[in-house]
């Protein structure tokens, strides 16, 4: 009986990757409501595999936390249920700490190192690492660099957090990272208006399309621009769905995800300097200079940690380092 079932299960796999274009359906999640940046990159691949197959391939967008939040879709795609997702790169360092190397405060001076370095490959060992944890990664698209709000008072050094209740995702290293500030950090999963409006937290921090598409400038007053983590989403597939892909149709996938992702950069920055605008007309008093110097300074020791004594996760981050002096 045994037997008979592996070669059941054999054969259904096989017949499914010889016929992986045919009448194809993707499930892909996204946790954000659609304008949002996440939706922007899975709007875009919708369109662009679709059309590349010819119809053969059809893509479901499942956002809004429609299938649970971050955390729980990459569960799911682990287990093959849903095919697709494009999720921010804080969660996944429950699942594999090396993207944390990614997270690292002040990494990247800009857009286009961030670029250069993700899409080389350093980026590319990152993606390669998940799929010891069920994942192929397939590229790098945008959240943004994130800043910091709240509505207690105006922030210019890392004193002035300190004890201010800041939401940060179900993630080791963003914890650690308002810790060492001095914050009172709470993972908290998406959204997070009603708590914030509630003063359940008292801020949380995030690129500049959130405070626009979800307008946080209503109920956050004080915006710091600290640019202190480059949040990359990690567009990721199920390794457990890739593998019964024929090449060429992973090809077309991989091709089409990558062409969303660049769409989405391009999008996402060239919409920050009417964001700010925007934001600053709404009445957010937004502090442009801040002490960098001595933010950096505080969180200067995380990368002696436990969170990066992985002999693996260290030796990437030194790598990393290296990459982005």
């Amino acid at each position: 009986m045994k037997r008979v079932f592996i070669l059941s299960a054999f054969i259904a796999v096989f017949c499914f990757a010889t016929t992986a274009t045919a009448a194809m359906k993707i499930k892909l999640g996204v946790v954000t409501k659609p304008g949002s940046a996440q939706n922007i990159v899975a709007e875009k691949f919708k369109e662009l595999i679709e059309q590349r197959s010819k119809g053969d391939i059809t893509v479901k967008i499942y956002h809004s936390k429609a299938i649970g939040n971050e955390t729980e879709i990459l569960q799911q795609i682990q287990m093959g249920t849903v095919q697709m997702g494009v999720i921010t790169g804080g969660p996944f360092d429950t699942f594999d700490p090396v993207v944390r190397v990614i997270n690292y405060p002040f990494l990247f001076s800009g857009h286009e190192q961030a670029d250069k370095v993700l899409d080389g490959p350093l980026g590319q060992e990152i993606l390669k690492s998940l799929e010891s944890s069920g994942f192929k990664g397939l590229c790098f698209s945008e959240n943004g660099f994130r800043n910091l709000t709240n509505n207690k008072k105006a922030v210019k050094t890392p004193e002035d957090i300190s004890g201010l209740k800041i939401r940060v995702m179900s993630s080791a290293l963003h914890k650690t990272i308002w810790q060492t500030l001095g914050a009172n950090p709470t993972p908290m999963p998406w959204p997070i208006y009603t708590e914030l409006e509630q003063g359940v937290i008292d801020g949380q921090e995030n690129p500049l399309w959130v405070m626009e598409v979800y307008k946080f400038y209503e109920i956050q007053k004080y915006m710091t621009m600290t640019r202190h983590v480059y949040s990359p989403h990690i567009d990721v597939a199920s390794l457990m769905w890739w593998n019964t892909l024929r090449p060429d149709t992973q090809k077309m996938v991989q091709t089409a995800m990558y062409d969303a992702a660049v769409f989405q950069r391009k999008d996402n920055r060239d919409r920050n300097a009417a964001r700010l605008k925007m934001l600053r007309e709404k009445g957010m008093a937004i502090e442009d200079a801040p002490d960098l110097n001595a933010f950096r300074a505080k969180v200067a020791p995380l990368r002696d940690m436990d969170l990066y004594k992985d002999a693996r996760v260290h030796a990437l981050l030194l790598k990393m380092l290296d990459a982005t002096k």
